[in-house]
């Protein structure tokens, strides 16, 4: 059964990763390493042209902790298994999937936008 701690685990990184379009002018900000104005306008460049490569390599990611969820904590090695285990597989990836979607949405959408409000950057 999976456990919030896991799924946590799981999600985690891929969210950060995917926000990180426009979570890293906010930390330059925070830092003191860029001004609000610079901040600003890396965002846009960042949220408005790559945003699609951030989601995309936080996609990946989410794979690959899955993959590596499957390997080492449950021990599917084989394809075998792996059809002999399909349904907890599904639905382990169908739970992340959603979780880290909302995550996602919520971390971006929420939180850094409310801290860049309070910074001023946008």
């Amino acid at each position: 059964m999976l456990r919030y701690k896991e799924i946590i685990k799981i999600i985690s990184m891929p969210v950060l990763f995917s926000s990180l379009c426009c979570l890293s002018p906010l930390l330059l900000v925070i830092f003191g390493l860029s001004t609000a104005s610079f901040a600003a306008s890396l965002t846009d460049t960042l949220y408005g042209t790559y945003r699609w490569v951030f989601r995309g390599v936080g996609l990946l990611l989410l794979a690959v902790s899955l993959f590596f969820y499957f390997y080492k904590q449950k021990g599917i090695c084989s394809l075998d298994q792996a059809k002999r285990r399909k349904n907890e597989i599904l639905n382990i990836v169908l739970v992340a999937l959603i979780l880290g979607a909302i995550a996602y949405v919520f971390w971006l959408y929420v939180v850094v936008e409310l801290v860049g409000k309070i910074y001023k950057i946008w």
